[in-house]
């Protein structure tokens, strides 16, 4: 039986791994690498036509995976997260996000290659790092920010003061501290209270608005 060939693309500014799958892809006919880019930018100017996006977690341009995820799946590109899975916030982020499951890239190649093709396939792909992951999430209350919200929030919680905030949305400086009271309003009543600049940098860390530091938020 001739298995049906998946357009493959992959996210990945390490250059020895983008060779190393692209070596092992090789192998296999039914699995096509046809775009390969450091960024989720520069994939999208190479082609919208992929059966599935593999994505590493941690990218050199500081982007967040649940904004990465959301920019594939909007153009119709299914994900499978291929990571180190050191970072379980990663790996909860991405799990939120929606895509189909997380692979290490620790795992023989082999496996690496059956949960390509499943995910391709547009099947789930339930691994022993994405299952503890998602077990250990405090299952977050989703606050259900607009996305000027999340606009506005991303840039404060960045460091950014209301004034250059103001200046970056073209908002009034009013009008962003009226947004930033209600978006604490939101997540009081959520049960994620968030009364200074750093509680809102790590609401937004989790909810993934902002990248995940070096080290996970205590």
């Amino acid at each position: 039986m001739v298995q049906e060939r998946r357009r493959i693309g992959l996210v990945e500014d390490h250059e020895s791994v983008v060779i190393g799958l692209s070596t092992i892809l090789a192998d296999y006919p039914d699995l096509e690498l046809i775009a390969t880019a450091p960024t989720v930018d520069g994939l999208l100017e190479q082609t919208d036509a992929l059966d599935l996006v593999v994505l590493d977690l941690r990218l050199g341009d500081g982007s967040a995976p649940k904004s990465n995820v959301s920019r594939l799946h909007a153009n119709n590109m299914q994900v499978l997260a291929f990571t180190g899975a050191e970072n379980p916030y990663l790996v909860r982020s991405a799990a939120r996000a929606g895509v189909l499951g997380v692979v290490r890239k620790s795992e023989p190649a082999h496996a690496v290659v059956e949960a390509i093709r499943s995910a391709a396939a547009g099947q789930q792909v339930v691994t022993t790092d994405w299952a503890a992951a998602i077990d250990g999430d405090p299952q977050l209350s989703d606050v259900g920010l607009s996305p000027r919200q999340q606009e506005v929030l991303a840039l404060y919680a960045s460091g950014e003061k209301a004034t250059r905030v103001a200046h970056l949305t073209g908002l009034a400086e009013q009008t962003v501290y009226d947004y930033l009271a209600r978006i604490r309003q939101k997540y009081s009543e959520a049960g994620r209270p968030a009364p200074t600049k750093t509680d809102l940098f790590k609401r937004a860390v989790e909810d993934g608005w902002l990248p995940v530091p070096e080290r996970p938020l205590s």
